[in-house]
């Protein structure tokens, strides 16, 4: 199964977008993420139908705007997602870490002790997408 999310903002008429592509695991749900030349990995839990803090994120199109989580810092954080709140793309290198969010990364790897592979460089990519995305727009999450 494949999972795809696209971010997308108007800036002077021209909609700019961010494309993600990806695949559901039985321990987590790994994504693609392209902005421009700029690419990256993503790390969501595992498909759990749509359970609050435990599930990766329900297909559909969500808001989104810059938001500062006193837990993750600056985050983009999903409006509107049904049956959950707080949905955000935060730092985050493990599965562990994302709490039923989005945490990008600048590769895959094992960096802990669990069998779950894991994303690198969190804090450094969001930082990027942060940089590249603008500070609302809408994100569309599907397969």
């Amino acid at each position: 199964i494949s999972k795809r999310v696209a971010i997308g903002q108007m800036i002077a008429g021209a909609e700019e977008s961010i494309e993600f592509s990806g695949f559901y695991d039985d321990d987590c749900t790994f994504g693609r993420l392209n902005i421009g030349q700029f690419k990256c990995f993503t790390l969501e839990p595992r498909n759990l139908d749509n359970i609050q803090g435990k599930s990766c994120i329900a297909e559909g199109v969500y808001h989104y705007k810059f938001r500062e989580s006193a837990k993750n810092g600056r985050v983009l954080e999903l409006q509107h997602v049904e049956f959950r709140q707080d949905i955000q793309m935060h730092a985050g290198n493990f599965v562990y870490d994302t709490d039923g969010c989005i945490c990008p990364g600048d590769g895959i790897k094992h960096i802990d002790k669990d069998d779950i592979p894991d994303v690198t460089n969190s804090v450094a990519t969001m930082s990027i997408i942060l940089a590249k995305a603008g500070p609302e727009g809408k994100i569309r999450i599907y397969s």
